[in-house]
C-alpha cells in the first residue's frame, strides 16, 4: 500500500469529472491510502491557510507506506512554498507537480497573487521531484520547464496540445498520471482523445 496526497488548484472545488477525482478513485480501489481534501475557501484562498492545511495532511499520511504527493496548478506552487518556507514533513518519496501557474499570471489576480512563486534558484526540493505541463498552458505562457523545471533543477516532461491539464483540456480520466503513481519511472502521455 502507498499513501498519496492529491492537491488541486485555484477555484478547483474537486468536480467528479476532473483527472484527480478519477485518480483518487481508482488508486483507492486498488487499495492505497488516499487523501483529496477540499482546500478551504479555493476561490479566495490565503497562502498560510493553504500552508497549514499541507502539513496537517502530510502529517496524517500513514506510517511505513511510499508517500506520494500530486499537486496541481496553484498546489504546485504550493508546494514550493512549502519547501522556501522548510515546512515540516515535506519528506516524502516522490512529487509530482502538475501544471505550475507563473507569477505573471498569478501577479495579476488579487485572489492568488500571494502564491507567486518564491525564489527558485537554489531551492532545492526535498524528494524527487518531477514536472508535467502542457507545452501550452495558458497559465505558464513562458513555458513551465524554462520557469520551474530548470530553475529547481528537476526534470520536466512537457506534453503537446495538454494546455492546463485540467477538464476544459480533456483531463478527466488521465491513466498516464495512475501509472506514474503506481510506477514513478514511467512517461507522460497525453491523454487519448
Amino acid at each position: 500500500m502507498s499513501a498519496y496526497l492529491l492537491l488541486h488548484g485555484w477555484q478547483n472545488h474537486r468536480p467528479k469529472d476532473h483527472w484527480q477525482h478519477w485518480l483518487a478513485d481508482r488508486l483507492t480501489e486498488l487499495g492505497h491510502h488516499v487523501t483529496y481534501p477540499q482546500l478551504p475557501d479555493p476561490d479566495d484562498p490565503d497562502l498560510d491557510v493553504w500552508l497549514a492545511e499541507l502539513a496537517r495532511h502530510l502529517d496524517d499520511l500513514p506510517d511505513g507506506a511510499e508517500r506520494v504527493v500530486v499537486a496541481h496548478s496553484l498546489s504546485s506552487v504550493l508546494w514550493l512554498h512549502a519547501v522556501a518556507r522548510g515546512v515540516k514533513g515535506l519528506e516524502v518519496d516522490r512529487v509530482l507537480l502538475v501544471a505550475p501557474p507563473s507569477a505573471s499570471v498569478l501577479a495579476r489576480y488579487p485572489e492568488v497573487a500571494a502564491f507567486v512563486p518564491p525564489q527558485l534558484d537554489g531551492l532545492t526540493p526535498p524528494a524527487p521531484t518531477l514536472l508535467v505541463a502542457g507545452d501550452d498552458d495558458p497559465y505558464c505562457p513562458e513555458g513551465a520547464k524554462t520557469v520551474f523545471g530548470d530553475p529547481l533543477g528537476i526534470p520536466a516532461e512537457i506534453i503537446p496540445g495538454a494546455a492546463h491539464l485540467d477538464l476544459d483540456a480533456g483531463y478527466g480520466s488521465w491513466p498516464a498520471v495512475l501509472e506514474w503513481c503506481l510506477d514513478g519511472s514511467v512517461r507522460f502521455t497525453a491523454r487519448p482523445a
